[in-house]
Parts: structure tokens; sequence; C-alpha cells
């Protein structure tokens, strides 16, 4: 049934306020002290809003507070939106001052580990008014809305997020040299069946997806890739291969610098492409912030290169690094 739209002249602040308080100390009590009104004001302005929206918005449990679905999605929005209005007016009121601005940045574990965060320095070094406050999750789905940028790693579908590709991932086949000094006389299957297997944990997919994978469209479809080690990211796979045992399938543009000075080997061509890259994603409203802007153009700067072209507005879906 449709409802007639809120009207952004009737947007109920206060209570607002009372629910993003409530939400961050998971207490009325200890939201009324810190907002310095009465417990039973911050209470009217909960229900009030609750009534408006039509939803509960906490669900109340013994000794603590639980948001419910509706208060889980109301929540970001609420949280983005005053401090955009705090840099807003702290912008004005210091005006010729220098400011400065927070952004909240998600990467993927590997990519912030191997590339992102050893190079951060630089774009403080360009952008000392601008602080960086990085997540790096292993859980998949799309960024929270309280994030500002975010890298995924992900195969492209629908979403109104406006997205640049860094770069197409390529999996190559990597190992220790001295390993693939041992085996240099086998052919790719027997190479593969004489050596511990190393792999990436995608979520939501099979534990050996990403060798499954490799093994048949490099037509060793009857190969043994249901063994060995399974990592979280990339960049556990990597560095236990960098121990000297196992073979590893990660993307030769996030490693590739392992291969070229010698810590890694690439003993065979072959390479698996199944769809998935890196992306770096902004809301829509996020471009005309300056500092936002600015990091973006950063990371594309940087990382664009992966792909040759970085083009914007892919749609994708997120999935686990």
């Amino acid at each position: 049934m449709a409802t007639t739209p809120i009207d952004r002249r009737w947007l109920p602040l206060n209570a607002l306020r009372a629910f993003e308080g409530v939400a961050k100390h998971s207490s009325f009590t200890a939201a009324a002290n810190a907002l310095l009104i009465s417990q039973s004001a911050l209470s009217r302005h909960v229900i009030a809003l609750e009534k408006l929206i039509g939803a509960q918005l906490f669900e109340r449990r013994p000794h603590t507070l639980v948001l419910t679905k509706a208060g889980q999605h109301l929540l970001p929005a609420v949280m983005k939106s005053f401090d955009r209005l705090e840099y807003a007016l702290d912008d004005i009121r210091n005006e010729g001052a220098p400011t400065l601005r927070t952004l909240r940045v998600q990467m993927p574990p590997s990519f912030a580990v191997h590339l992102a965060v050893p190079i951060l320095r630089d774009f403080r070094r360009d952008a000392a008014d601008v602080e960086i406050d990085l997540v790096s999750p292993y859980g998949v789905g799309p960024p929270p809305s309280d994030v500002d940028v975010a890298v995924v790693y992900s195969k492209p579908t629908v979403t109104d997020l406006v997205t640049d590709l860094l770069w197409p991932v390529h999996l190559t086949l990597m190992c220790h040299p001295n390993l693939a000094a041992r085996h240099s006389s086998k052919s790719l299957a027997e190479f593969i069946e004489a050596n511990e297997l190393v792999h990436v944990r995608i979520s939501d997919l099979p534990r050996h997806h990403l060798w499954s994978q490799f093994a048949r469209q490099a037509g060793l479809a009857s190969l043994n890739v249901e063994r060995g080690l399974v990592f979280d990211t990339a960049v556990l796979a990597v560095q236990y291969a960098l121990s000297g045992e196992g073979i590893v399938l990660v993307d030769e543009y996030l490693f590739g610098d392992y291969i070229r000075t010698g810590r890694l080997a690439r003993p065979f061509e072959a390479s698996l492409d199944d769809g998935y890259g890196y992306y770096l994603i902004t809301h829509p409203e996020g471009l005309s912030d300056t500092a936002i802007a600015l990091f973006r153009s950063w990371l594309i700067e940087r990382f664009g290169a992966g792909s040759g072209t970085a083009p914007s507005n892919i749609p994708l879906a997120v999935s686990n690094e």
C-alpha cells in the first residue's frame, strides 16, 4: 500500500537525534544522560518516530536493546546525515582555517595490506586535512551506507552505486621459486598433483571453488583439487606459499611485485579469469564531497592502470575477497 512521502519540512530532527543516541548507547538511560534530557522525553521522541515510520526500531531484551531490521536500515543514514551536517557547519565556522575531514574507507584485506596501506602516507602528504578511518571486513554484501569510499572484490551486477573498475582479476598459479625449480620437468597436471594446494576462500562458494574452476578451464577436471589448506584472504595464502610450500591461485596484478622481485615464481602461463575485478565504489551523493572526490581520484590514479582503463558506473554485486 503506497504512503505519502515524508516532507522534509517536517523531518523530526530531535526524534532522530534521540534514536541515534539510544542506538549508540544501547540504553535509554545512558542516551538521555548523554543528550542532557529526561528519559521520559527521550522515550517520547523514539515512540513518535516509530509511529511516523510505522515500524519498531528497537527490540527490548533483558539488560539491553537490539536494533530491529528497520532500525539497522535507518541508523547508518541518520549517522551519516548528522556527520555531514557537522562537517558543513564546521567548514563555515572555520572558513579560512585548516579543517580536518575524516573519510571512512572500506577495502578488502589483501588489497589493503598489500597495496593500499603501504602508500596511504602519499595521500596523507598530499591531503593533510583528510584523515582516513580504514575498515577491512571479511563479510559479504555491499558496503554499509556510513562508508564514504569502498574498494570491493566483485562480479558485475546491477546496483545504484557509482563504480570504477580498477582492474579485472586474472588468477595465476604461483609458488616459491625453489618449489618451481624442483618440479620444472613436470606438466601442469603433474605439477598440481605433486604439490599441496593453497585455497583462498570466497564467501558463499565452495571452499575449493577457485582451483576447481582453474582445473576445469585447463582441461584437468579429473584432478583432485579438494585438498590442501584454506585461507580467508589471498595475502595469507601468499604468505604460506612464501614459506616454500604449496601452490596458490592469486591475482597477478595484486601480487605481481613478488614475481618481479623473484620472491614467487609463475611456472605456467595458464590463468583463470572468472569475471571478478577490484572496483572502487562511491555513493552518488558523495561525488560532490571534495574529500571523497580527492580520495577517489587518488585511488583511480594509483590503481586504475591495472586495467588500462577505468570505466565509470559499471554495476556490480559484492563478494568476499
